[in-house]
């Protein structure tokens, strides 16, 4: 079948969005403006003929946020395209957030020709390299030509950004792509081409990594020691039941407790980490037991985990350490004494497998089934310590497993019978009330802290996402709406803040397909700040730090036309929260009072362990 083009932009177009087509695409979100006319043309034409998505967001940052948000919880690219001028700048801190916490994006800034640059052409900036070192790659593309030469160029271009998106490790692309007039799909004076598509892009294929396994043994250092840990940091994984049971076999092997961070897939398939450690923040507030558990070893696989208690730990104990991580990022902010494997934690414990299984003849595996020390955590309240291990295991393990069941139930005996509404206990009433598989998006702030906390381990499955890259609380919202764009009814949990801070993101709500229902924990300011030695500073520190903003959100949900209700028990928020709507945007207001919440955590945190 030949397709004939007679405007140069428009047949450029076609080849960049066609190739992206064929490679796999399924999202492209565009903000409106001219000189990215024939970008957006050609990306409404490919969802009318394919089944891929082209979204229009009003608002740059929202739409880079929500683009994000689809492709974390899609984990394949999502194309942004954006007009020129300060358009793309808008872009930046999801870039940012991209980069830092791996999620593939393809960024299409257009832009003016380079004869129309600084000369004060309107709507006109300097593009390259607009978001410096954080994308994985960029770069400009040529001018548009319908030569055959230069359009076989810009689809090996747009096949390598597309590949440089998601390997070696995911992230940001950058094309900046200018266009000389006419924008619109008018005939040029000097083009008449024909194409035939399926001879031009026959070589395209979706690329796959095949990394190999390891075939190495563990390391003999990991198999003497008799005090070891295994630190399950901040994850956000494809196949969470195969990474938590990978890491529950080298846990079994090893007879080294897991301290899973409440980011951690680890505390949502409880069953399958028999050593599960998910108060140790609290453990290792009281100083003599924190001594008691020194490790000699750590096995950190993934990011450290958020506690400062853990880290100020680690710190001071200087224990030997291995990060397991596939990327080539340094993963280690305390600088120690480590060794960065580069392989999933998936790849280490199946190549093991594999070395061990063909060193017996095929006879046996090395990891034994699971068998699991502590109860089940669906009763309301575990019953207290950990039942004794095999003989075969440590001392060291049983001090770890006989704390978390003690500090567990403290925790769940006073969030059980607290009946006020503190923010702390949101989190925790969260961990047992969604039902199985459901998406949930966890804030920055204090909301990511109670989850660090409070978050009670279960077999739920839920899937925690955040952006915990550069942990900031830009596009909070929009982020959530593109997790949950099309997928699972979904959850977020925030603060007032950071849903303030994205109110924008609301406007996606008649291009959203899909529910979202937002806990909002509104304490009229940043709680977090509260628990900073800068709270003791009045003046400046309400008006310059809690930044209280007095905002009526039921008028402000009217405004958007957003579903509100204010949540005045706790018993309300549960039957709120399961089963939760099919379609639509819902605010779920707790107010709390931000001073009374700091002191509950200032009086309690410490003494939980006790």
């Amino acid at each position: 079948m030949l397709i004939a083009f007679n405007n140069t932009n428009q047949l450029w177009a076609f080849i960049l969005a066609e190739t992206l087509v064929r490679l796999g695409l399924t999202c492209a979100v565009i903000c409106p403006g001219s000189r990215s006319t024939p970008l957006a043309l050609a990306f409404a034409k490919a969802s009318y003929n394919y089944n891929i998505e082209a979204i229009s967001i009003l608002d740059e940052r929202s739409a880079a946020f929500f683009a994000l948000g689809v492709a974390k919880a899609s984990k394949r690219p999502v194309v942004l395209v954006c007009s020129s001028g300060t358009a793309g700048a808008n872009f930046y801190p999801a870039v940012i957030e991209a980069r830092e916490s791996r999620v593939p994006l393809l960024i299409l800034t257009a832009d003016r020709p380079q004869e129309l640059r600084n000369c004060h052409s309107g709507q006109t900036i300097d593009q390259l390299k607009l978001y410096g070192n954080y994308p994985n790659w960029q770069t400009e593309l040529a001018l548009p030509s319908p030569d055959m030469q230069m359009l076989a160029y810009l689809r090996q271009t747009v096949i390598h950004g597309w590949e440089r998106s998601l390997y070696p490790v995911s992230g940001p692309v950058h094309l900046n792509i200018p266009f000389r007039d006419p924008l619109a799909p008018i005939p040029d004076a000097d083009i008449e081409l024909q194409l035939e598509p399926e001879e031009f892009f026959s070589g395209i294929s979706t690329y796959v990594e095949t990394a190999p396994l390891l075939s190495a043994l563990l390391p003999q250092e990991w198999l003497q020691s008799q005090r070891g840990i295994i630190i399950a940091g901040v994850a956000q994984v494809q196949q969470p039941k195969e990474y938590c049971s990978a890491i529950a076999q080298l846990s079994q092997i090893l007879k080294f407790p897991v301290l899973a961070e409440g980011l951690s897939p680890v505390r949502n398939y409880a069953d399958l980490n028999p050593y599960l450690i998910s108060t140790y923040d609290l453990i290792l507030r009281l100083q003599q037991l924190s001594q008691q558990l020194a490790p000699e070893i750590v096995i950190q696989i993934g990011e450290i985990p958020t506690s400062k208690q853990l880290r100020t730990w680690i710190n001071t104990t200087q224990p030997k350490r291995w990060i397991i991580d596939p990327s080539d990022q340094n993963l280690d902010p305390l600088h120690g004494k480590t060794i960065h494997l580069r392989v999933s934690i998936e790849q280490l414990v199946q190549g093991v497998e594999n070395r061990e299984t063909r060193g017996q003849g095929e006879q046996k595996r090395i990891f034994p089934p699971l068998q699991g020390v502590s109860p089940s955590p669906h009763p309301p309240l575990p019953p207290s310590p950990h039942p004794p291990l095999p003989p075969s295991s440590s001392p060291y393990l049983q001090m770890w497993c006989d704390a978390e069941a003690q500090v567990r139930s403290n925790v769940d005996q006073t969030m059980a019978t607290m009946n006020e509404l503190c923010e702390s206990k949101a989190a925790w009433l969260l961990s047992q009330t969604l039902a199985p598989g459901t998406p949930l998006f966890i804030a920055n702030s204090m909301p990511v802290r109670d989850v660090e906390f409070f978050w009670k381990p279960n077999n739920l499955g839920v899937r925690s996402h955040f952006n915990r890259g550069a942990n900031g609380i830009d596009g909070t919202l929009s982020t959530a709406l593109g997790i949950a764009h099309r997928h699972q009814s979904s959850v977020m949990l925030t603060g007032d803040l950071s849903l303030l801070h994205d109110t924008n993101g609301f406007l996606i709500r008649n291009k959203f397909v899909g529910h979202l229902t937002i806990v909002l924990i509104n304490n009229n300011g940043g709680g977090i700040f509260e628990m900073l030695p800068i709270a003791q500073f009045d003046p400046p520190f309400e008006e310059f730090f809690a930044t209280p903003q007095d905002i009526d959100f039921a008028q402000l949900c009217a405004t958007y036309g957003v579903e509100h209700e204010l949540i005045t028990s706790w018993d309300k928020l549960q039957r709120k929260l399961n089963p939760l709507p099919s379609k639509g945007i819902r605010v779920l207001e707790l107010r709390t009072n931000r001073k009374t919440d700091a002191k509950w955590r200032q009086d309690n945190l410490p003494k939980f362990a006790e």
